[in-house]
């Protein structure tokens, strides 16, 4: 059954502004990948509604202080150096566009998301309601659903191809299946972590918001 604007706006209600404008695209989306009963439709609309702030974030945001890149990433990913001179201070804004060209670039970056010119990192940062990262997917999504997203990587901040590109990732990895087994924790996990088995980052709001939707669709 599509979904309508009323429940979707029960589920994520933050995202009234924009609810209008997603709704169509999140429904040709479901569709088309088969994201068709209740559970999978829940499981979805609770994982894209936590990793894009319920619909209002689309582009990732690296605005992180010198104490956070310590804590949240390795020094293979960023250098004491270079957090210490692109992080967030009291005084100073963060460089966003340096900080992912560190934690998203050199060696890790060329192994894990095949960014391999020098400002992948932060062109083919964190987009679309499942957050793409790096040029391998980007071209993978690309390639999958149609449209240069290796050439043109703001295409996933419009709502038809987040929406498109979040359930093409969501069928590709299995995810539906998860949903019907009711194993919504991997499903947050393989997003998160990329294995299943993990506690995924924000497990309590994703489940929050899963039990919601499975009852706002009932």
């Amino acid at each position: 059954m599509p979904l309508i604007e009323q429940q979707l706006l029960q589920i994520l209600p933050k995202a009234r502004p924009v609810a209008g404008i997603f709704l169509p695209a999140l429904n040709r989306a479901m569709a088309r990948y088969k994201i068709d009963n209740r559970v999978r439709q829940a499981a979805f609309l609770a994982q894209v509604g936590h990793e894009s702030g319920q619909l209002r974030n689309l582009v990732e945001s690296l605005n992180y202080s010198v104490e956070a890149l310590f804590v949240k990433f390795s020094r293979e990913r960023i250098s004491e150096a270079s957090a210490r001179a692109y992080g967030r201070t009291d005084g100073r804004p963060a460089n966003q566009q340096a900080i992912a060209n560190n934690i998203y670039g050199g060696a890790w970056g060329a192994e894990n998301l095949g960014n391999t010119k020098s400002d992948d990192g932060w062109r083919f940062r964190g987009r679309g309601l499942l957050q793409v990262t790096g040029r391998a997917n980007y071209s993978a999504a690309g390639a999958g659903l149609g449209i240069p997203l290796e050439v043109e990587p703001q295409l996933l901040e419009q709502p038809e191809h987040t929406a498109m590109s979040a359930a093409w990732w969501w069928a590709k990895h299995g995810l539906n299946e998860l949903a019907d087994a009711g194993r919504f924790q991997d499903i947050g996990s393989i997003i998160n972590t990329g294995k299943p088995g993990r506690v995924p980052h924000g497990a309590a709001e994703r489940k929050a918001l899963y039990d919601l939707a499975r009852k706002v669709l009932a």
